[in-house]
């Protein structure tokens, strides 16, 4: 049995340990806040232009574009979302479960796929099993811009268009609400899923459908990047929020149970210093 003392350290640790969960839970909360909002205020941006990019490519049979067109697929890109710290819970796990599973699915050789990494923590996974990782961004801010990831955006948008590989994924953790985040994977090249809306507004192209794609295509699909990311961000911050959170509870209940194990003990120990005491009493007499 642990003495008195152990008990009382790990008392004491357990207690440090709770503070640091604590304030690392009212700060991820506080930047949850903003995550949010930077998320919602960028869907309708993202409304507008899906609905202007669907109405020329379905709306003019003469307007053609690279990324509106499948093609045999030799070769598969995966743009992964992850965070470039843990103490998340299983926010990366459930992220790097999914591609896997979706790796190991489709492809026999790793020639056949290659890898975009947003985070440090998908970077250094797919690294050290061998995968071809052959653009990643680290160190970005917890409420980031486009010019943060701009040049990754648009490589690997030009791949495609370049004909390096023929479609690419993309993974990260959608946000729900601040206690549930479910891994989303969305085909982001080609667009061929895109479809104008009942009751959109009609439109007039200058100079010409075809010279409008060249230039809001690239930009449409940019911009799904960049809207992952700011989803990602926020389910990041919930999924820390909540791992805080329960790294702070159990740390409640563990303090509980040692204060009452170091109680029993103590009085134990007293109870034997007055019972020693008594029987040396006693044997004076």
């Amino acid at each position: 049995m642990a003495s008195l003392r152990d008990v009382k350290n790990r008392i004491t640790s357990t207690k440090k340990t709770s503070q640091i969960t604590r304030a690392m839970q009212m700060v991820s909360a506080s930047k949850l806040n903003r995550a949010e909002s930077n998320a919602k205020a960028y869907v309708p941006y993202m409304g507008k232009i899906q609905e202007v990019v669907a109405a020329i490519a379905t709306g003019s049979a003469d307007a053609s574009h690279p990324m509106l067109t499948s093609r045999p697929v030799q070769k598969t890109a995966y743009l992964v979302i992850t965070s470039d710290r843990g103490l998340a819970g299983a926010y990366n796990a459930n992220v790097l479960r999914a591609v896997t599973t979706a790796i190991n699915t489709r492809h026999a050789s790793a020639d056949d796929y290659v890898i975009f990494a947003i985070g440090r923590m998908g970077r250094d996974f797919f690294v050290k099993r061998g995968a071809n990782v052959i653009e990643s961004e680290v160190g970005l801010p917890d409420q980031p811009s486009f010019a943060d990831i701009k040049e990754i955006a648009r490589k690997a948008v030009g791949m495609f268009t370049d004909g390096t590989y023929d479609e690419l994924y993309m993974y990260y953790n959608h946000f729900v609400s601040a206690i549930s985040q479910e891994v989303t994977e969305k085909k982001v090249l080609p667009l061929t899923d895109i479809a104008p809306e009942a009751g959109t507004a009609s439109y007039e192209f200058e100079p010409s459908p075809e010279a409008i794609l060249e230039v809001l295509l690239p930009q449409y699909a940019e911009s799904l990047i960049f809207g992952a990311l700011l989803d990602g961000k926020a389910s990041e911050h919930a999924a820390r929020m909540t791992a805080m959170k329960s790294a702070t509870d159990n740390a409640s209940d563990l303090i509980n149970s040692l204060t009452l194990v170091y109680n029993r003990a103590r009085q134990a120990a007293i109870t034997q210093e007055i019972t020693e005491i008594v029987g040396g009493a006693a044997a004076l007499e």
